[in-house]
Order: structure tokens, then sequence, then C-alpha cells
């Protein structure tokens, strides 16, 4: 079958749309789409190359003669520290768990009642929850340190849980999705006897399962690459990725290593990213969010 009688009996789907412009709509978003892998490829190509590759200039793209010196090298710098790699693997775990599950509980059920019930002041606390989205973490810090500092949980995994479990980001994307409920469906289950988290935890956290799904990986690559920053300050207390920034930061000889450590820091979240995707794409179209 040629491609013209292929689209000949697609074109019914298609009515405003040529086969010409399809041809040159994919090239465009292959394009992008090319461009957007370009840095991905290259770390990974990176994190085998030999130093002499690594400083090579112009760089190239794909290792010619890959090795895995830069990972034996990160082996043995990690086997020397005084605390063991396996610590500071737990605290980046208790940390990312912790502080996701808290940010999608708390945003849930706060975009619940702003979502699905009309009170007084839900529309400011709407127009609040949008506003906060405008301030970055760099302006919020000094306030986080300041709370956390009066609750006394500075140097405590609660500093930097707390702040994650508490995003603006979780309430606005929840509450958006959360709009499409039909209200239809949760009268009928008030009328069949369910209370208000009856209907939140078998109606409306089922149906906002993209949303809530997506509000994990975000919350999750958040969480996997902090530091700990200013509220962390005792060594047994420091996630990985901190371990892995002073061991990069030691110099041109550690080149390798970092490329190695780039690739490792990287790879988990994209895979957590690629294995949840199509959640993520129903939720942007679900939540006013246009990339």
């Amino acid at each position: 079958m040629s491609l013209q009688s292929a689209w000949r009996k697609l074109k019914f789907h298609r009515k405003n749309r040529s086969l010409s412009l399809d041809v040159i709509l994919a090239l465009v978003l292959g394009s992008f789409g090319l461009f957007s892998v370009w840095p991905l490829v290259y770390i990974a190509s990176s994190a085998f190359k030999p130093l002499n590759e690594i400083f090579l200039f112009p760089p190239r793209l794909f290792v010619m003669r890959p090795t895995l010196n830069n990972f034996r090298d990160l082996s043995l710098v990690m086997n020397t520290a005084w605390i063991p790699v396996s610590r500071y693997v737990f605290n980046t775990v208790l940390i990312t768990a912790l502080g996701t599950a808290g940010s999608v509980f708390i945003g849930s059920m706060a975009a619940f009642p702003l979502a699905k019930f009309k009170f007084p002041g839900s529309a400011v606390m709407s127009g609040v929850i949008v506003y906060s989205l405008m301030f970055s973490s760099s302006v919020t810090a000094i306030p986080n340190y300041l709370i956390m500092s009066k609750l006394r949980l500075i140097d405590t995994y609660w500093a930097v849980i707390l702040p994650a479990a508490g995003s603006t980001l979780g309430v606005f994307l929840m509450r958006n999705f959360m709009t499409q409920i039909p209200d239809s469906l949760i009268d009928s289950a008030k009328i069949d006897g369910a209370g208000d988290m009856t209907v939140f935890m078998r109606i409306a956290m089922p149906i906002s399962k993209p949303a809530w799904i997506t509000l994990v990986i975000l919350s999750f690559q958040s969480l996997w690459g902090t530091t700990g920053g200013t509220f962390l300050y005792t060594e047994k207390l420091k996630p990985v990725s901190y371990a892995l920034t002073q061991i990069v930061s030691a110099g041109v000889a550690r080149t390798g290593v970092a490329a190695a450590v780039s690739l490792i820091m990287l790879a988990v979240p994209v895979g957590v990213f690629i294995f949840a995707q199509s959640n993520v794409i129903e939720t942007m179209a679900n939540s006013g969010i246009k990339g």
C-alpha cells in the first residue's frame, strides 16, 4: 500500500490537515526532540569517556574508547569516606519518600475542598496559591529557614521534608484536575450515604491518579537532587547528592568522576519520568499548564 492510498483512508480523521503539513510538523517536532535529547546523550556518553576524550576540543558527542574507570574511581573515593555510602543513600531515600508522600497527601487534602466546595474565602485562597507559584525557591529560602528555626527543626530531616510537603504546586495541580470531576458523580455518592472522606478516597483520588502521579514525579525529582542546603549540617544527615557534590569539587583530576556522578544523579529521575510520562501529559492537558 502506497503512502498516498494510506493517507486517503485516514483522511476522514484529519479533514483540516494535509499530508504535507503532517510531514512538516513531524520534521519540526523531531528536530526539537533531537535538540532536547542531545544533552542527555552527551552526559551518558561522557560518563564512559577517558580523560583525554573528555578534554578533547572540539568535544565529541559519542565516546570513541568506552571505559568504566570513571565509575571505578567514584567507587574508590566513596569507599574512603568516613561516613558509609549506605548512610547517604538512606538519607536520600528517607527524605525523598517522606517529602513526596507528604506533598501528595497535603496537596490532595487541600485541593479537594477548594475544587468541589464553595465556602467564604475559597476564591481568595485559590488566587493566593496561584500567586505563590511566581516565587522561586531562593525567595522563600529565608522565610523557610526562619520558620524551621523557630520550630527547632534545623539540622533534622524535617527541615527539608516539611517545606517540600507544603509546596503549593501540589495544591495547584490537584485542584485544577479535581475541578474536572463531575459534581453529579459526587452527589450520587452522597445520596448513597458516602461521607466527604469516602468521596475523597474512593472517587476523587482514583480519578485524579494522573495528577498525583505527576506530583509524585515532580516532588521526587526535586528532593532526589537536594543537598540539604542550609538546613542540614551534621554529616550523617546529608543526602547522597551532597556527598557526590563534594567529590566532584576536588578539581580537574576528578572530571571523569564528575561525569559519572552526573549520569547517576540523572538516571533515576529520568527513569521515573519515562515510566509515568503518559500520566504527566494527561495532567498537563487538564490542569491548564502548557509546555
